[in-house]
């Protein structure tokens, strides 16, 4: 039996205090909505520490229309939207330039490019971003039968599941930048309140120059407003510091659409 002086006895006590307020410091991480994912921690050894939370899903938003193509005028907040697909180095450029900046993005992310590049979906996530639903192949979904069109909602909606646990917050149809009466009643059954869709066209994909896609964009983009704009394409990269740092000049934060619309 050990016996307790009263030197070790402050010592006894001092190291139960640490420990005690260690635990409740441990115990705080990662519990509030702005903590960082679970995935973003690893040990040594390279893997990941624990199991990723769960990503959000879908909700309602009361007083807006099926299909969303802007927010409240109300708030200095726009929402950058890309199109997921192409090259991984030019999205992995993208989130970190914004990323850099301050900005958060929302990305509709196509099935067969989460098939290619599963990282990217919680890569995406983990930097404090949307992450939605840019149908399975990226064909003209309003052009299809019921059933096809069906399968390329769920077909994406599947993957984002089991990559990040949930179907993802949005669904923007493939090739239109509205949904037909046909797909948006599609989207809902699969559990998509709204069809998320744009007022502000970049055009990047047409290759014009960054300073062509900046001008379009700075041009149209006003308080409330949703943007189109697309991974895979280098104008977008070289286009979004002019973007961001021009925005911020004006007072416009670029939020992801969940805090444009919250």
């Amino acid at each position: 039996m050990v016996r307790v002086t009263t030197t070790n006895r402050r010592d006894v006590l001092r190291t139960s205090a640490l420990l005690v307020a260690g635990g409740a410091l441990a115990a705080g991480c990662g519990t509030g909505q702005d903590a960082p994912p679970a995935a973003a921690s690893a040990s040594a050894s390279g893997h990941p520490a624990a199991t990723p939370r769960t990503a959000p899903a879908p909700r309602a938003y009361p007083g807006q229309p099926a299909q969303i193509t802007h927010g409240p005028r109300t708030r200095p907040q726009v929402a950058l939207t890309f199109h997921g697909q192409g090259d991984p180095a030019l999205a992995t450029s993208l989130l970190a330039t914004a990323e850099r900046n301050g900005a958060r993005l929302t990305v509709l992310a196509v099935g067969t490019w989460l098939d290619e590049h599963p990282g990217l979906a919680r890569r995406i996530l983990d930097g404090g971003h949307d992450l939605g639903n840019h149908t399975q192949r990226h064909v003209s979904i309003n052009a299809m039968s019921e059933a096809g069109a069906r399968q390329e909602i769920t077909g994406c909606a599947e993957r984002l599941k089991r990559l990040t646990g949930s179907i993802g917050t949005w669904f923007r149809p493939s090739r239109s930048p509205t949904a037909s009466p046909l797909v948006a009643r599609l989207a809902r059954a699969a559990g998509y309140p709204h069809v998320l869709s744009y007022e502000v066209d970049s055009l990047d994909y047409t290759r014009p120059g960054a300073d062509a896609v900046t001008r379009k964009v700075l041009a149209e983009a006003r308080a409330g407003s949703v943007v189109s704009l697309h991974f895979g394409y280098p104008d977008t990269v070289a286009a979004l510091p002019a973007v961001l740092h021009e925005l911020g000049r004006r007072g416009l934060r670029a939020v992801t659409t969940t805090e444009l619309l919250s």
